[in-house]
This record gives structure tokens, C-alpha cells and sequence, in this order.
């Protein structure tokens, strides 16, 4: 039997916020939310309420590491380096840190250990680098979760891109990214699909990976939470699953 998550549970060097289910309803499920680069919690903790997913908790979690030069913002890699060629940051320096964080921290000495969820009943949703540390998180479990949602995050490098069928992780993926201007390329789709069986692709009629702009782009986001997010209820009379 599964509790829900309170602050206390987790270790206090953390900066989580937790956004509780709608009118009081069992936390049956939770989703960790990962901001971008440069960003911090106060952003995803509004997405959080605004989400307002049925039965579940919603932990919004801080990257680790400040950006250097008082830029403001958090981010989730080992490091931070500048693509001298474009001139902005770039996103994938590792991902080992964030991965204990995650992984270790909240998932399986919290979530699992001390509140009792199966690793089926979390998920993560992550923007740009947050959707790249979220990838990192579900490799590295043996086991299905309930699944990923990656806004502009590839495969991190540091990840093997090949593997058997056999060996592939488990986990469902819903990838979603621009029509151009994007680091959802066919390439780094070709990457995510070498490490995942059940992968997802939503390519916007936008350029650009921005968060979800109208209803028609958080449309399969929505369907993938209905797919998979679970009930302690059940499924009320006369409800239909949304393919």
C-alpha cells in the first residue's frame, strides 16, 4: 500500500515543491517534473496545478547546480560549457549528478522505499536538459515505469544508443519537438528509439522545442497521462480510454 509523498520524506539538501492530486483524491500515481536549463521549480510547480492530473501527486523538482557568471537559473548537467559557435550553453555535460538525485534520492530510497509505489506508477516530464535527465533516470531502471514525457530532450551521449531488442528499456516515451530548429533531429529520434521500445514522436507544425502553446499541443501529452497514469477507483461507468 502506497502513501503519499510529504516534504519531510526527502532528504533536505532537496529543492522540491509537491503539488497534491485535485479535491483530495489518493495519490494512486507520481510524476516528477523537470525544468530546462536556466530555469527553476516555480515555473513547473504552475504547470503542475495547472495539469491537475487525476490522482496523482506531482513533485517538481530544482536541478542541482546554479548557472555561474549570476545568470540566474538551475541546471542538471556535471557541468556547464558554452558552444563557442552559437554561443549558448550546451546541454549535455553529463548526467551523473542529477542521476543519484533522481534516481537514488526521490525515486528509490523515497517513492519506493519509504512510501511504498512501484516503480510502474511514477513518471517524469521534462523540458529540454529536464527531459534529457529524465531519459538518463528511466535507463538506468531494470524496471518498466510508468513512463516519459521529453519536450526538446534527446538521449544524453553519455547513454548506449544500441542494444539488443531484448535489452531495450521498457519504459514508454512520448518525444515531442519542433518542425525545425529543434534538437528532436532525425538522428537523435533514431538514438532514443535504438535504447526504448515503445517510443512516441509528436513533431509540432512550429519550429522551435517551446513548452506546449494551445490545446492541440498538450493533446498528446494529455492522451499519454490517460494511457498511463493508474486508479486506486477504478474507471467510473461509461468512461472511454483515450487512444
Amino acid at each position: 500500500m502506497s502513501r503519499q509523498p510529504v516534504t519531510s520524506d526527502f532528504p533536505a539538501h532537496l529543492h522540491l515543491s509537491i503539488v497534491e492530486p485535485p479535491s483530495r483524491q489518493p495519490a494512486a500515481n507520481v510524476l516528477i517534473l523537470l525544468h530546462g536549463l536556466g530555469d527553476s521549480k516555480e515555473s513547473f510547480t504552475t504547470l503542475a496545478k495547472q495539469l491537475s492530473l487525476p490522482e496523482t501527486a506531482c513533485i517538481v523538482v530544482q536541478a542541482p547546480s546554479p548557472l555561474p557568471f549570476d545568470l540566474g537559473g538551475f541546471h542538471w548537467g556535471d557541468d556547464i560549457t558554452f558552444d563557442q559557435s552559437i554561443g549558448t550553453m550546451d546541454y549535455d555535460t553529463g548526467f551523473e549528478k542529477s542521476n543519484r538525485i533522481l534516481k537514488r534520492d526521490i525515486i528509490e530510497e523515497t517513492l519506493l522505499d519509504k512510501c511504498g509505489y512501484q516503480p510502474r506508477n511514477i513518471l517524469l516530464f521534462g523540458f529540454g536538459q529536464g527531459g534529457m535527465a529524465a531519459i538518463a533516470v528511466a535507463s538506468a531502471f531494470r524496471s518498466e515505469l510508468g513512463g516519459i514525457v521529453t519536450i526538446g530532450g534527446p538521449l544524453p551521449s553519455s547513454l548506449p544508443g544500441t542494444v539488443s531488442s531484448e535489452e531495450k528499456n521498457k519504459t514508454p516515451v512520448i518525444v515531442l519537438g519542433g518542425s525545425s530548429n529543434t534538437l528532436i533531429t532525425q538522428s537523435a529520434l533514431r538514438e532514443i528509439k535504438k535504447a526504448f521500445q515503445q517510443v512516441e514522436y509528436v513533431k509540432w507544425s512550429r519550429p522551435g522545442d517551446g513548452m506546449p502553446r494551445s490545446r492541440e499541443e498538450m493533446l498528446p501529452i494529455m492522451k499519454f497521462f490517460a494511457r498511463r497514469l493508474q486508479s486506486k477507483s477504478g474507471v467510473p461507468d461509461g468512461a472511454i480510454e483515450l487512444g
